[in-house]
């Protein structure tokens, strides 16, 4: 109890507090594998992960949603593990695993007791150079990616809303496509392309391994040479997306969607990639917005005025463009128009003053505890540490993104309102129940 009235304290007075430091160390493979590990003896258990530099752009038009499709497809089995034999290893061992595709990277994972170790890198190195890519798994796993659409996007009430968004924000870019693809695409892809798609993106220079926990290094890194030391290196990945013209002019567009019965507004904004300084000012805008019923847009709309039964504000991070995106569910006889109104009043607040000293600390005190209690586990340190890698291309940001969050000031923020969050440069979307067409 001292403990937690104490860091209260720090909190509210704006003193920081130091996290723990995550120690890490890093090197590379001859065929290009970047490894990272950090040790953590302090409980008997160990992460194992590969993150490659593969998403849902990296297709060709025709093609989409390989990416996501290969998160499942190599599972189906290996050269030397039989096909649906994965996860019966895995839990059998007493670990668990699993894998995501986002539409920058995809990342793979087994966390085990310590002592299991090999057996993660053994999984690992078999899915990197043996997987089992035939016609067979292809159509397996083609049923479950059509049947994960029809579950989360297509049957599932505003699970479209995304794809709304990304049609509308970016003409050009792959980003406009959805990250888990169209199924006619999937249907239409023969097996070398599957086969191709693998050999060009699923290679060690495109990867890179973690390893966190109860380890022993230098015992680690001798096993990681043992499995993965003979993966021969692969062609360079180059990507040349082309870029998207500035939006100088509000988009307006409908959506209509068969699983809703309210309508929804979405104010969407194309903002930069999450490298980009601004991109940090933007989640502190976000926070300032709708993060808790303290917060400007949901004080207001939801319980002052009662004109809405939800609204958030939030920034989708991606490597190549961000998307900032206001999402609120009008409550009552409340029309979108209403709404739309309501919350461009607070963002216009946003450019034309600075927010108080006071919500400023506030912000300030948030994004430090956020940091305090964020790698709190040993599967989140290794899933940062592969991030920070592959898409920041700084590993440290694991212990000094901090430092970026406590260099804004409130100018930082009124001027980042002022470039990204004009009228003129959103997507306005009437998200709308299919009967209203």
């Amino acid at each position: 109890m001292k403990k937690t009235i104490l860091s209260l304290f720090f909190l509210a007075t704006g003193i920081s507090m130091t996290a723990q430091e995550v120690a890490f160390e890093e090197y590379d493979l001859d065929n290009g594998l970047h490894v990272i590990l950090h040790q953590d003896n302090s409980a008997p258990v160990v992460t194992t992960s590969v993150m490659y530099h593969v998403g849902g752009k990296d297709r060709e038009d025709g093609r989409t949603g390989f990416a996501h499709f290969f998160e499942h497809l190599l599972f189906e089995g290996t050269e030397n593990i039989e096909k649906g034999k994965w996860f019966e290893i895995v839990s059998s061992r007493g670990g668990n695993n699993n894998a995501n595709t986002s539409n920058d990277r995809t990342y793979y994972y087994e966390t085990f007791p310590s002592n299991n170790l090999k057996l993660g890198l053994w999984l690992e190195s078999e899915r990197m150079l043996h997987p089992v890519i035939g016609q067979d798994g292809v159509d397996t796993q083609n049923e479950v990616v059509k049947e994960e659409r029809r579950s989360s996007y297509d049957n599932r009430p505003y699970g479209n809303l995304l794809s709304a968004v990304t049609e509308n924000l970016f003409k050009i870019h792959p980003y406009k496509d959805p990250n888990i693809g169209y199924m006619e695409d999937l249907d239409a892809a023969t097996l070398e392309e599957f086969q191709a798609y693998f050999k060009k993106y699923y290679v060690p220079n495109n990867a890179v391994l973690v390893v966190a926990g109860d380890i022993e290094v230098e015992e680690t890194k001798k096993m990681i040479q043992d499995y993965f030391g003979p993966i021969p290196s692969g062609e360079p990945v180059v990507r040349n997306f082309p870029e998207e013209a500035p939006i100088s002019q509000t988009i307006r567009a409908t959506y209509y969607d068969k699983n809703i019965q309210l309508p929804a507004l979405i104010n969407a904004y194309r903002t930069p990639g999450f490298g980009h300084k601004d991109a940090y000012v933007l989640n502190m805008i976000s926070t300032y917005l709708s993060d808790g019923r303290s917060s400007k847009l949901y004080k207001k709309l939801v319980d002052d005025q009662k004109q809405a039964l939800q609204v958030a504000a939030f920034n989708l991070e991606q490597e190549d463009y961000g998307i900032y995106l206001v999402f609120a569910l009008p409550l009552g006889d409340t029309s979108l128009e209403t709404l739309e109104q309501e919350i461009e009043e607070e963002i216009q607040a946003l450019r034309t003053d600075l927010i108080s000293e006071k919500e400023f600390q506030k912000l300030q005190n948030k994004f430090e505890a956020d940091f305090i209690s964020s790698n709190s586990s040993i599967q989140g340190i290794a899933n940062s540490l592969a991030r920070y890698h592959m898409l920041y291309g700084d590993t440290n940001l694991i212990n000094s993104q901090i430092d970026i969050y406590r260099k804004i000031t409130r100018e930082d923020i009124q001027n980042v309102a002022i470039k990204y969050l004009m009228p003129q440069q959103k997507a306005v979307i009437e998200y709308l129940p299919e009967q209203n067409q």
